[in-house]
């Protein structure tokens, strides 16, 4: 792996001889030349089948360089696939690494973003040690993990920004120096201009202006999203011009929003070093506009941009473009003549060449173990089939895993009748590599560190004779109130958590005992919401993001599902943000606040735990275990539940809820039921009633449904019972669907079986509002009761006789 690398001089420009000025002017136009010739030359490797595919960002060259000057350590970037010039100008990637990526290679050492996880130009700052510990971001010019979905790397810039504001105006976290240096800190945000076009975008915006949030947002506008022009993109084709509004005013209040051409290098350097400077020394919002830039190879390598550009705008793109308006200005300006810039263009053009090469065959040499193993084993197995296949796999001069581990299955299938010892050999080599692609492949789901959940001490809950009967929300208060006293790290904020202590009242009278520092309220945007989360706990802290109600979960789900479910997996173990999701639902009339799309988060969300508490006191421990991991989670109160009467541990702060540990709630022996959240309040309601028919069930609380039931409970109970049912109220096939899959899959609970495993869920449709309505579209006890005596009429109908015929 080769460490050498082009870097910009960070001198300020204005305080410079001439010569210096020329040292620099002539080393950034290095890097833009050697970062265009990697955007052509990666495009040939794909086109060449070497890659899978390219995305790169040429055309953009200028403005990213002007951007690396005044991006300092501590900074954080949460951009987009089109940065490499930047990453390249700031010194935090390379070359090599660039096309590591490209090639897809598993291994952090050569492409430390993704580990070959991620398509090419999606970057990343390795933020964790190898066991999973923060190391210091003071010391480090930070990268969040690019994402493809366009639009949403900008919620989590808001949390990136904020925590600077509040490591900056918050005294208690000044020990807390390896996340900040006194708020100094900005947050760099990329984004192209059609993709201000998305909810998420207009929403981050709203957000970084009512809170004055440190943040410079480019937005790279070359013109196009894909095919579609500016005129369809966006209202009088300009971002700026639609965006007038949020210019500050004499208050101060606002953004301070810059236009500039991209291929205009001096206004460039201006323009970026005064927005850092407003930016890092007042703490406001700036966005700069960075107009007439190209994109000369197109979107990306699947497809030609000569499809949908008139043949003026091709000759207007060439004429402008950046790098050849920057050479014209420094022959102009006697930086450099004509030959100096020749000599500078072969040497980039040779070095990228020679890092590609070494990226290539560096990938080929990691695999290539693998292959020699495969062959020398497949070589020994004396069957003319095998040593076709053998003979077809040892033509390809540069066979990939796959080829290599589908030739090997194919062998095995065709030896399945065959004992031999060097059948034995090739077994026990493909279950060894088994592990090793795992980890190559599958790992790092969750951070699996030294902080996981796994590992925090279970402490039970302690009540004495002296401890209170109250409602369950006044458990979550105190809580809340507990670890607010214990880690000064810790914020909250939503829809109406601060001054009314959210709706339920969990966070009542916080607010006012903490500081609106820590406990606040925010405006209607989900997504900005758990954004805003995300990159406050990349920064060091601790939030728990509020949803009022799962049903407007939706509303952020891009942020969930794409962003912060897959962090942990696709940096394999190099960022983390143990954000906490705070929600609630369940069993609350009409169809938009009925609360219970759990398929819908099992669906999208791994990488995310999953919590179901059925009451707040196990909610309470929940948030206990969570607040001392850093894991990312989301917990589903029962909206229903906050006034139920509860004990007051005495322990309150302290006691923890392991997650994926079930609970037998009710021994019994005939049926095993599983429920959770508020239908196993249902289900223990009707067990009463079955008490009396004669029917004894069995109830078990997953508690987690992510993960699920690690100790299998539920396939030890069905063990007792050998009748099951899966009471929950999401849709038909939901969530019940994926608890039948654990039980009957995973835990070989099927063995257990001598009937049918059931399922009663809610209605298909939402429930419409009222209590009828919600009586006959959701699990009621009577139907619990009569789905079980259902399971036992069908194992003994004599003593269980049919009860509607």
């Amino acid at each position: 792996m080769s460490d050498t690398h082009i870097k910009p001089s960070e001198q300020p420009i204005a305080k410079l001889s001439f010569d210096d000025f020329k040292a620099i002017v002539i080393a950034d136009y290095r890097v833009a030349v050697e970062s265009r010739f990697v955007s052509l030359l990666g495009r040939k490797e794909v086109l060449t089948g070497k890659a899978k595919f390219g995305v790169f960002g040429d055309g953009k060259e200028l403005a990213q360089i002007a951007m690396a000057k005044v991006f300092q350590l501590g900074d954080w970037r949460s951009g987009y696939y089109r940065d490499q010039t930047f990453m390249f100008a700031a010194g935090i990637f390379t070359v090599y690494q660039f096309f590591s990526q490209l090639y897809a290679h598993p291994d952090v050492e050569a492409d430390p973003s993704s580990a070959g996880r991620q398509m090419n130009s999606h970057f990343a700052t390795r933020m964790l040690t190898p066991e999973g510990r923060w190391v210091d971001q003071t010391l480090m010019k930070n990268s969040a993990s690019d994402i493809s979905t366009t639009g949403g790397q900008m919620p989590r810039l808001l949390g990136f920004g904020l925590a600077s504001k509040l490591y900056r105006n918050n005294p208690e976290l000044a020990d807390l120096n390896q996340f900040s240096n006194g708020g100094n800190e900005v947050a760099f945000g990329t984004v192209g201009n059609a993709s201000t076009s998305e909810g998420v975008f207009l929403e981050a915006v709203n957000a970084a202006g009512v809170r004055q949030i440190p943040t410079v947002i480019s937005v790279w506008d070359d013109g196009y999203g894909i095919s579609v022009p500016n005129e369809i993109q966006t209202t009088k084709a300009d971002i700026s011009e639609v965006l007038k509004g949020f210019q500050r005013d004499e208050n101060g209040e606002g953004f301070e929003i810059f236009k500039v051409k991209g291929w205009d290098y001096p206004g460039l350097c201006e323009t970026y070093e005064q927005a850092a400077k407003i930016s890092r020394e007042q703490h406001i919002p700036v966005l700069i506009h960075v107009t007439e830039m190209t994109q000369p190879q197109g979107h990306s390598s699947s497809g030609s941009h000569e499809r949908y550009k008139s043949k003026e705008r091709l000759a207007w793109e060439k004429e402008f473009d950046c790098i050849a308006k920057m050479r014209a200005w420094m022959i102009e300006s006697s930086i450099a003549d004509e030959r100096e810039l020749a000599e500078i263009e072969r040497g980039v053009k040779d070095y990228v060449r020679t890092e590609q090469r070494k990226a290539w065959s560096d990938y080929n040499r990691a695999l290539k173990k693998d292959v020699d193993e495969a062959i020398t084993l497949l070589a020994a197995i004396p069957d003319e089939t095998v040593q076709v296949l053998f003979n077809e796999l040892k033509s390809i001069s540069e066979p990939s895993l796959r080829e290599v581990y589908s030739t090997v299955r194919r062998v095995i299938r065709l030896l399945r009748n065959v004992q031999s010892e060097e059948k034995k050999a090739l077994l026990s080599w493909y279950e060894q590599k088994q592990q090793v692609n795992r980890e190559r492949y599958n790992s790092h789901l969750f951070t699996d560190t030294v902080e996981s959940p796994k590992h925090v001490p279970m402490v039970a809950a302690e009540y004495t004779e002296e401890s209170k009967t109250v409602d369950g929300r006044e458990v979550l208060n105190a809580c809340f109130d507990a670890n607010f006293a214990r880690d000064p790290k810790l914020v909250a904020f939503g829809e109406d958590v601060g001054k009314i202590g959210d709706v339920n009242q969990g966070f009542a009278g916080l607010q006012a005992k903490y500081g609106e520092q820590r406990i606040f309220d925010t405006g209607i945007r989900e997504s900005a919401i758990i954004g805003q989360g995300m990159g406050l706990a990349m920064r060091g802290l601790r939030p728990i993001a509020e949803i009022q109600y799962i049903d407007y979960l939706v509303y952020g789900l891009t942020v969930l599902t794409d962003d912060l479910a897959s962090l942990s997996y696709r940096t394999k173990g190099g960022q983390k943000a143990p954000l906490i999701i705070r929600t609630r639902g369940h069993r609350l009339e009409g169809i938009w606040h009925s609360g219970s799309p759990m398929s819908m988060i099992l669906g999208s969300m791994r990488g995310i735990h999953v919590c179901v508490p059925r009451n707040m006191t196990q909610a309470a421990g929940m948030y206990n275990t969570l607040l001392r991991s850093d894991e990312p989670a989301l917990i589903v109160e029962c909206l229903n539940g906050y006034r139920l009467k509860e004990r007051m541990p005495v322990n309150v702060g302290d006691f923890t809820v392991p997650l994926g540990k079930a609970e037998i709630v009710r021994e019994g022996r005939d049926v095993t039921v599983v429920s959770y959240g508020s239908t196993l309040r249902v289900v223990q309601e009707a067990s009463v009633e079955l008490e009396k028919l004669g029917i004894s069930i069995e109830i078990v609380d997953p508690q987690t449904l992510q993960p699920f039931d690690e100790e299998h409970l539920c396939a030890q109970s069905l063990g007792k019972t050998n009748k099951l049912l899966v009471v929950d109220e999401d849709v038909p096939g939901g969530a019940s669907a994926f608890i039948l899959q654990q039980i009957l899959e995973a835990q070989n609970g099927y063995y257990h079986l001598d009937g049918q495993p059931r399922t009663l869920t809610a209605k298909a449709h939402r429930p419409p509002y009222g209590s009828d309505g919600d009586y006959f579209s959701k699990p009621s006890a009577d139907d619990v009761i009569e789905a079980v005596y259902a399971l036992m009429h069908e194992a003994n109908p004599k003593d269980y006789p049919a009860l509607f015929s």
